[in-house]
């Protein structure tokens, strides 16, 4: 079963590539998204990266929450499910 897990702090200068590369240290990386600002389109300096199996996203979760990624301390955990908006 795969994991979704939220990547916060990032620096602007990471992109989808970057986040990809740092995680599948870890395991299989199904998909790796930054969020951008939909009218500036720079990035919302956090991201979603969705991985495997639930083992190797506690690995990645353990081994990078805190780590300093081009000069930012990256807040990594389980993405909680988002609200309902309505």
């Amino acid at each position: 079963m795969s994991s979704n897990i939220y990547v916060g702090n990032l620096s602007w200068d990471v992109r989808e590539a970057d986040l990809q590369n740092l995680f599948e240290e870890f395991g299989k990386v199904e998909s790796a998204r930054i969020i951008s600002d939909r009218d500036t389109n720079r990035s919302k300096g956090f991201g979603f990266v969705e991985m495997a199996d639930s083992e190797s996203a506690a690995q990645a979760i353990s081994a990078l929450n805190g780590k300093e990624v081009l000069g930012r301390n990256l807040k990594v955990n389980i993405s909680e499910s988002r609200p309902d908006r309505r």
